[in-house]
Protein backbone atom coordinates (compact mmCIF):
# COMPACT_ATOMS: atom_id res chain seq x y z
CA UNK A 1 0.00 0.00 0.00
CA UNK A 2 1.68 3.54 -1.28
CA UNK A 3 1.81 6.40 1.41
CA UNK A 4 -1.13 7.83 -0.43
CA UNK A 5 -3.34 5.44 0.13
CA UNK A 6 -2.67 4.45 3.44
CA UNK A 7 -3.17 8.25 4.18
CA UNK A 8 -6.45 8.14 3.01
CA UNK A 9 -7.65 5.13 4.83
CA UNK A 10 -6.63 6.58 7.71
CA UNK A 11 -8.69 9.66 7.41
CA UNK A 12 -11.70 7.69 6.22
CA UNK A 13 -11.25 4.85 9.46
CA UNK A 14 -10.97 8.44 11.86
CA UNK A 15 -14.08 9.77 10.22
CA UNK A 16 -15.51 6.06 10.80
CA UNK A 17 -15.13 6.34 14.68
CA UNK A 18 -15.34 9.69 14.95
CA UNK A 19 -17.97 11.01 13.08
CA UNK A 20 -18.09 14.45 14.12
CA UNK A 21 -14.55 15.01 13.51
CA UNK A 22 -14.75 16.80 9.68
CA UNK A 23 -18.19 18.47 10.53
CA UNK A 24 -18.08 22.16 10.70
CA UNK A 25 -18.12 23.43 14.54
CA UNK A 26 -19.71 27.23 15.46
CA UNK A 27 -19.57 27.22 19.01
CA UNK A 28 -16.33 27.32 21.62
CA UNK A 29 -17.84 26.22 24.85
CA UNK A 30 -20.95 27.01 26.30
CA UNK A 31 -21.51 31.10 26.45
CA UNK A 32 -22.28 33.21 23.81
CA UNK A 33 -23.99 37.03 23.47
CA UNK A 34 -25.95 38.01 20.64
CA UNK A 35 -23.94 41.98 19.48
CA UNK A 36 -27.66 43.83 18.21
CA UNK A 37 -26.88 47.25 17.56
CA UNK A 38 -30.25 48.85 16.39
CA UNK A 39 -28.73 51.92 18.61
CA UNK A 40 -27.15 55.25 18.07
CA UNK A 41 -25.44 55.53 21.59
CA UNK A 42 -23.69 51.98 21.48
CA UNK A 43 -19.58 51.41 21.78
CA UNK A 44 -17.43 51.74 18.74
CA UNK A 45 -16.92 47.30 17.30
CA UNK A 46 -13.44 48.04 19.08
CA UNK A 47 -14.49 48.87 22.26
CA UNK A 48 -17.18 45.87 21.95
CA UNK A 49 -13.75 43.75 21.01
CA UNK A 50 -12.19 45.07 24.37
CA UNK A 51 -15.33 44.42 26.84
CA UNK A 52 -16.25 40.72 25.47
CA UNK A 53 -12.23 39.48 25.96
CA UNK A 54 -12.64 41.64 29.24
CA UNK A 55 -15.89 39.02 29.68
CA UNK A 56 -14.04 36.44 28.40
CA UNK A 57 -16.97 35.92 25.47
CA UNK A 58 -15.62 33.53 22.24
CA UNK A 59 -18.62 33.06 20.22
CA UNK A 60 -20.86 36.41 18.81
CA UNK A 61 -24.11 36.47 16.77
CA UNK A 62 -24.45 39.62 14.46
CA UNK A 63 -27.78 39.76 12.54
CA UNK A 64 -25.73 40.93 9.14
CA UNK A 65 -22.36 41.20 8.06
CA UNK A 66 -21.74 44.23 9.03
CA UNK A 67 -17.98 45.43 7.35
CA UNK A 68 -16.91 47.49 10.19
CA UNK A 69 -17.66 45.10 12.88
CA UNK A 70 -15.82 42.56 10.99
CA UNK A 71 -12.83 44.78 10.34
CA UNK A 72 -12.82 44.92 14.21
CA UNK A 73 -13.17 41.66 15.02
CA UNK A 74 -10.23 40.87 13.11
CA UNK A 75 -7.34 39.19 15.14
CA UNK A 76 -9.62 38.80 18.36
CA UNK A 77 -9.90 34.99 18.45
CA UNK A 78 -13.70 35.73 18.84
CA UNK A 79 -15.87 32.91 16.61
CA UNK A 80 -18.54 35.09 14.74
CA UNK A 81 -21.83 34.42 13.08
CA UNK A 82 -22.80 36.69 10.80
CA UNK A 83 -26.40 36.84 9.72
CA UNK A 84 -27.90 37.11 6.00
CA UNK A 85 -31.37 39.05 6.86
CA UNK A 86 -34.80 38.08 5.50
CA UNK A 87 -34.45 40.37 2.96
CA UNK A 88 -32.59 39.03 0.80
CA UNK A 89 -33.67 35.11 1.18
CA UNK A 90 -35.94 35.84 -2.33
CA UNK A 91 -33.25 36.80 -4.10
CA UNK A 92 -31.18 34.48 -2.96
CA UNK A 93 -33.37 31.26 -2.87
CA UNK A 94 -33.61 31.62 -7.06
CA UNK A 95 -29.92 32.39 -7.57
CA UNK A 96 -27.01 30.62 -6.31
CA UNK A 97 -24.68 32.85 -8.25
CA UNK A 98 -26.21 36.04 -5.93
CA UNK A 99 -25.14 33.92 -2.97
CA UNK A 100 -21.77 33.17 -4.28
CA UNK A 101 -21.75 37.14 -4.48
CA UNK A 102 -22.72 37.91 -0.96
CA UNK A 103 -20.39 35.44 0.14
CA UNK A 104 -17.50 36.94 -1.96
CA UNK A 105 -18.77 40.34 -0.48
CA UNK A 106 -19.26 39.82 2.85
CA UNK A 107 -17.36 36.77 4.49
CA UNK A 108 -14.48 35.51 2.42
CA UNK A 109 -12.35 38.91 2.09
CA UNK A 110 -12.51 38.76 6.04
CA UNK A 111 -10.76 35.31 6.31
CA UNK A 112 -9.11 34.18 7.85
CA UNK A 113 -8.23 37.11 10.30
CA UNK A 114 -11.74 37.71 11.44
CA UNK A 115 -13.40 34.33 12.85
CA UNK A 116 -16.66 33.88 10.91
CA UNK A 117 -17.35 30.61 11.85
CA UNK A 118 -21.15 30.37 11.10
CA UNK A 119 -24.21 31.85 8.37
CA UNK A 120 -27.52 32.27 10.16
CA UNK A 121 -29.66 32.39 6.84
CA UNK A 122 -33.24 34.34 7.73
CA UNK A 123 -34.43 35.37 10.96
CA UNK A 124 -36.95 33.30 12.86
CA UNK A 125 -38.73 32.48 9.59
CA UNK A 126 -40.74 29.67 10.02
CA UNK A 127 -44.35 30.16 12.01
CA UNK A 128 -43.63 33.80 11.17
CA UNK A 129 -46.02 35.79 9.28
CA UNK A 130 -44.54 36.37 5.87
CA UNK A 131 -45.95 32.66 4.71
CA UNK A 132 -44.04 33.40 1.52
CA UNK A 133 -40.20 33.10 3.19
CA UNK A 134 -41.65 29.51 4.58
CA UNK A 135 -41.64 28.49 0.45
CA UNK A 136 -37.86 30.22 0.31
CA UNK A 137 -36.28 29.42 3.19
CA UNK A 138 -34.89 25.90 2.39
CA UNK A 139 -33.93 26.69 -1.47
CA UNK A 140 -31.72 29.98 0.38
CA UNK A 141 -29.96 27.88 2.65
CA UNK A 142 -29.12 25.48 0.01
CA UNK A 143 -27.50 28.30 -2.18
CA UNK A 144 -25.26 29.28 0.62
CA UNK A 145 -24.10 26.50 1.68
CA UNK A 146 -23.10 25.54 -2.00
CA UNK A 147 -22.29 28.85 -2.47
CA UNK A 148 -19.52 27.82 0.18
CA UNK A 149 -19.24 25.13 -1.29
CA UNK A 150 -18.00 26.25 -4.37
CA UNK A 151 -15.52 28.95 -2.26
CA UNK A 152 -13.96 26.46 -0.74
CA UNK A 153 -15.53 27.23 2.38
CA UNK A 154 -18.33 24.50 3.57
CA UNK A 155 -16.02 22.68 5.62
CA UNK A 156 -14.98 25.74 7.72
CA UNK A 157 -18.16 27.76 7.97
CA UNK A 158 -21.49 26.69 9.35
CA UNK A 159 -24.86 27.33 7.70
CA UNK A 160 -28.04 27.48 10.09
CA UNK A 161 -31.24 29.38 10.92
CA UNK A 162 -32.71 29.78 14.09
CA UNK A 163 -36.07 29.56 14.98
CA UNK A 164 -38.77 30.82 17.10
CA UNK A 165 -41.08 28.81 19.72
CA UNK A 166 -43.66 29.82 17.24
CA UNK A 167 -42.61 26.41 15.20
CA UNK A 168 -44.21 24.39 17.96
CA UNK A 169 -47.95 22.73 18.31
CA UNK A 170 -46.76 22.27 21.85
CA UNK A 171 -44.16 22.34 24.65
CA UNK A 172 -45.90 21.16 27.79
CA UNK A 173 -44.39 18.61 29.35
CA UNK A 174 -41.31 18.32 27.26
CA UNK A 175 -42.17 14.98 25.80
CA UNK A 176 -44.98 16.60 24.13
CA UNK A 177 -42.85 18.91 22.59
CA UNK A 178 -44.35 19.11 18.64
CA UNK A 179 -43.61 21.17 15.15
CA UNK A 180 -47.06 22.66 14.35
CA UNK A 181 -48.49 20.80 11.41
CA UNK A 182 -48.63 23.27 9.08
CA UNK A 183 -44.82 24.28 9.72
CA UNK A 184 -43.48 20.51 9.12
CA UNK A 185 -43.94 20.47 5.37
CA UNK A 186 -41.22 23.15 5.39
CA UNK A 187 -39.31 22.36 8.40
CA UNK A 188 -38.87 18.18 7.11
CA UNK A 189 -36.73 19.34 4.35
CA UNK A 190 -34.55 22.09 6.24
CA UNK A 191 -33.88 19.29 9.37
CA UNK A 192 -32.93 16.40 6.78
CA UNK A 193 -30.64 19.31 4.54
CA UNK A 194 -29.07 20.28 7.96
CA UNK A 195 -28.56 16.21 9.51
CA UNK A 196 -26.81 15.68 6.08
CA UNK A 197 -24.13 18.84 6.33
CA UNK A 198 -24.24 18.51 10.43
CA UNK A 199 -25.93 21.75 11.84
CA UNK A 200 -27.79 22.02 14.48
CA UNK A 201 -30.93 22.98 15.59
CA UNK A 202 -31.35 26.32 16.70
CA UNK A 203 -34.01 27.79 18.87
CA UNK A 204 -34.88 31.41 20.44
CA UNK A 205 -35.53 29.87 24.45
CA UNK A 206 -37.40 32.66 26.23
CA UNK A 207 -38.72 31.91 29.94
CA UNK A 208 -39.28 35.39 30.02
CA UNK A 209 -42.04 35.71 27.32
CA UNK A 210 -43.92 32.63 28.98
CA UNK A 211 -43.94 33.50 32.01
CA UNK A 212 -45.13 37.24 30.55
CA UNK A 213 -47.72 35.32 29.08
CA UNK A 214 -49.01 33.87 31.35
CA UNK A 215 -47.81 35.31 34.65
CA UNK A 216 -51.07 33.37 37.13
CA UNK A 217 -49.89 30.02 35.99
CA UNK A 218 -46.18 29.90 35.27
CA UNK A 219 -43.98 30.12 39.03
CA UNK A 220 -41.86 32.88 38.36
CA UNK A 221 -39.27 30.83 40.58
CA UNK A 222 -39.43 28.06 37.50
CA UNK A 223 -38.71 30.74 35.36
CA UNK A 224 -35.89 32.24 37.21
CA UNK A 225 -33.52 28.97 38.23
CA UNK A 226 -34.69 29.56 41.59
CA UNK A 227 -35.77 27.14 44.31
CA UNK A 228 -39.48 25.77 43.24
CA UNK A 229 -41.10 22.47 43.07
CA UNK A 230 -40.46 22.08 39.47
CA UNK A 231 -42.23 20.18 37.41
CA UNK A 232 -42.93 15.99 36.46
CA UNK A 233 -42.82 14.39 32.75
CA UNK A 234 -45.09 11.49 33.06
CA UNK A 235 -43.68 9.94 30.49
CA UNK A 236 -40.01 10.07 30.58
CA UNK A 237 -40.00 10.41 34.05
CA UNK A 238 -38.05 13.14 34.36
CA UNK A 239 -38.10 16.26 37.07
CA UNK A 240 -37.61 19.50 35.81
CA UNK A 241 -36.68 22.34 37.76
CA UNK A 242 -36.52 24.94 35.54
CA UNK A 243 -38.25 26.20 32.10
CA UNK A 244 -35.21 26.87 30.21
CA UNK A 245 -34.22 22.92 30.73
CA UNK A 246 -38.11 22.23 29.48
CA UNK A 247 -37.84 24.27 26.54
CA UNK A 248 -34.68 22.58 25.23
CA UNK A 249 -36.02 19.10 25.69
CA UNK A 250 -38.79 20.34 24.46
CA UNK A 251 -37.46 20.84 21.08
CA UNK A 252 -35.10 17.47 21.28
CA UNK A 253 -38.90 15.86 21.36
CA UNK A 254 -39.91 17.68 18.41
CA UNK A 255 -36.78 16.54 16.83
CA UNK A 256 -37.41 12.87 17.59
CA UNK A 257 -40.99 12.95 16.30
CA UNK A 258 -39.84 13.85 12.88
CA UNK A 259 -37.02 11.32 12.95
CA UNK A 260 -34.06 13.81 13.87
CA UNK A 261 -33.48 12.09 17.41
CA UNK A 262 -29.70 12.51 16.48
CA UNK A 263 -29.57 16.55 16.33
CA UNK A 264 -28.09 18.75 18.56
CA UNK A 265 -30.20 21.85 19.87
CA UNK A 266 -28.43 25.18 20.72
CA UNK A 267 -29.89 28.26 21.82
CA UNK A 268 -29.62 30.97 19.34
CA UNK A 269 -31.15 33.58 21.98
CA UNK A 270 -32.88 33.85 25.29
CA UNK A 271 -32.52 36.49 27.83
CA UNK A 272 -35.01 38.57 30.29
CA UNK A 273 -35.94 41.72 29.69
CA UNK A 274 -34.34 44.59 32.80
CA UNK A 275 -37.77 46.85 32.19
CA UNK A 276 -40.96 46.79 30.52
CA UNK A 277 -44.25 48.32 30.23
CA UNK A 278 -46.91 47.84 32.82
CA UNK A 279 -48.41 44.93 30.80
CA UNK A 280 -45.10 43.37 30.45
CA UNK A 281 -45.37 40.97 33.88
CA UNK A 282 -41.70 39.89 35.19
CA UNK A 283 -39.71 42.58 32.95
CA UNK A 284 -37.49 44.51 35.90
CA UNK A 285 -33.80 44.66 36.60
CA UNK A 286 -33.54 42.18 39.96
CA UNK A 287 -35.42 39.39 37.31
CA UNK A 288 -32.95 40.15 34.62
CA UNK A 289 -30.16 40.11 36.88
CA UNK A 290 -31.65 36.86 38.73
CA UNK A 291 -31.99 35.09 35.19
CA UNK A 292 -28.97 35.83 33.32
CA UNK A 293 -27.08 35.16 36.71
CA UNK A 294 -28.23 32.07 37.05
CA UNK A 295 -28.25 30.78 33.46
CA UNK A 296 -24.94 31.87 33.30
CA UNK A 297 -23.85 29.98 36.05
CA UNK A 298 -25.61 26.92 34.86
CA UNK A 299 -24.17 27.00 30.95
CA UNK A 300 -20.83 27.50 32.60
CA UNK A 301 -20.92 24.15 34.82
CA UNK A 302 -20.86 22.71 30.67
CA UNK A 303 -23.90 19.88 31.94
CA UNK A 304 -26.65 18.67 30.00
CA UNK A 305 -30.40 18.61 30.18
CA UNK A 306 -32.45 16.07 32.30
CA UNK A 307 -33.51 14.15 28.56
CA UNK A 308 -30.01 15.01 26.54
CA UNK A 309 -27.61 14.72 30.16
CA UNK A 310 -24.54 14.01 27.76
CA UNK A 311 -24.94 17.03 25.47
CA UNK A 312 -23.54 20.17 26.92
CA UNK A 313 -26.13 23.15 26.89
CA UNK A 314 -24.67 25.94 24.49
CA UNK A 315 -26.70 29.24 24.57
CA UNK A 316 -26.35 32.88 23.15
CA UNK A 317 -27.46 35.48 25.46
CA UNK A 318 -29.74 38.63 23.93
CA UNK A 319 -28.54 40.90 23.98
CA UNK A 320 -25.12 42.36 24.89
CA UNK A 321 -26.67 46.00 24.68
CA UNK A 322 -29.82 47.87 25.45
CA UNK A 323 -30.91 48.94 21.76
CA UNK A 324 -32.54 52.65 22.39
CA UNK A 325 -33.68 52.33 18.86
CA UNK A 326 -35.74 49.39 18.60
CA UNK A 327 -39.00 49.48 18.03
CA UNK A 328 -42.15 47.97 19.89
CA UNK A 329 -42.74 47.37 23.49
CA UNK A 330 -40.31 48.57 26.45
CA UNK A 331 -38.87 45.55 26.80
CA UNK A 332 -37.46 44.98 23.05
CA UNK A 333 -34.89 47.97 24.21
CA UNK A 334 -33.58 46.77 27.43
CA UNK A 335 -32.69 43.49 27.42
CA UNK A 336 -28.64 44.40 27.14
CA UNK A 337 -26.28 43.07 29.76
CA UNK A 338 -24.25 45.92 29.06
CA UNK A 339 -25.62 49.95 28.87
CA UNK A 340 -24.57 52.23 25.89
CA UNK A 341 -21.38 53.64 27.49
CA UNK A 342 -19.93 50.23 27.71
CA UNK A 343 -20.37 50.33 31.58
CA UNK A 344 -22.92 46.93 33.38
CA UNK A 345 -26.37 47.35 33.38
CA UNK A 346 -26.37 44.78 36.20
CA UNK A 347 -23.74 42.68 38.02
CA UNK A 348 -23.91 38.65 36.96
CA UNK A 349 -19.75 38.84 37.20
CA UNK A 350 -18.76 40.64 34.13
CA UNK A 351 -16.64 44.11 34.63
CA UNK A 352 -18.08 46.55 31.94
CA UNK A 353 -15.23 49.19 29.80
CA UNK A 354 -16.15 51.98 32.94
CA UNK A 355 -17.55 51.30 36.89
CA UNK A 356 -21.17 51.99 36.50
CA UNK A 357 -20.68 55.35 39.07
CA UNK A 358 -18.18 56.74 36.25
CA UNK A 359 -20.48 56.55 33.51
CA UNK A 360 -21.71 59.82 33.41
CA UNK A 361 -18.50 61.47 34.37
CA UNK A 362 -16.61 59.95 31.58
CA UNK A 363 -19.40 60.42 29.13
CA UNK A 364 -19.69 64.04 29.30
CA UNK A 365 -15.75 64.52 28.76
CA UNK A 366 -15.26 66.20 24.99
CA UNK A 367 -11.80 67.45 23.68
CA UNK A 368 -11.65 69.44 20.92
CA UNK A 369 -14.92 67.82 19.92
CA UNK A 370 -13.87 64.04 19.92
CA UNK A 371 -15.86 61.83 22.77
CA UNK A 372 -12.76 60.70 24.42
CA UNK A 373 -15.04 58.19 27.18
CA UNK A 374 -14.44 55.54 24.74
CA UNK A 375 -10.77 55.58 24.46
CA UNK A 376 -10.64 55.81 27.94
CA UNK A 377 -12.49 53.00 28.47
CA UNK A 378 -10.25 51.32 26.32
CA UNK A 379 -7.18 52.63 28.49
CA UNK A 380 -8.67 51.39 31.80
CA UNK A 381 -9.32 48.02 30.50
CA UNK A 382 -6.29 47.35 28.62
CA UNK A 383 -4.40 48.78 31.49
CA UNK A 384 -6.31 46.76 33.80
CA UNK A 385 -5.70 43.27 32.14
CA UNK A 386 -2.50 43.34 31.02
CA UNK A 387 -0.75 45.86 32.68
CA UNK A 388 0.24 47.70 29.81
CA UNK A 389 0.01 51.63 29.29
CA UNK A 390 -1.29 52.84 25.98
CA UNK A 391 -1.66 56.32 24.98
CA UNK A 392 -4.72 56.77 22.32
CA UNK A 393 -4.52 60.04 20.16
CA UNK A 394 -7.53 60.55 17.88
Amino acid sequence: MGFFSFFLWCILLLSLLVPDLFLVHAFTGTYGINYGRIADNIPPPESVVTLLKAAKIKNIRIYDADHGVLRAFKGSGIEIIVGLGNEYLRDISVNEDRAVEWVKENVQPFLPGTLITGIAVGNEILGGADTELWEVLVPAVKNVYNALDRLRLANRIEVSSPHSEAVFATTFPPSAGAFKESVLPYMRPLLQFFSQIGTPFYINAYPFLAYMSDPAHIDLNYALFLPNPGINDAKTKLHYDNMFEAQIDAAYAALEKVGFDKMEVIVSETGWASKGDENEAGANLKNARTYNRNLRKKLLKKKGTPYRPRTEVKAYIFALFNENLKPGPTSERNFGLFKADGSIAYNIGFTGLVPSSASSFLGSIKVNGHDWYRNLQLLVRITCAGGVLLVLIS
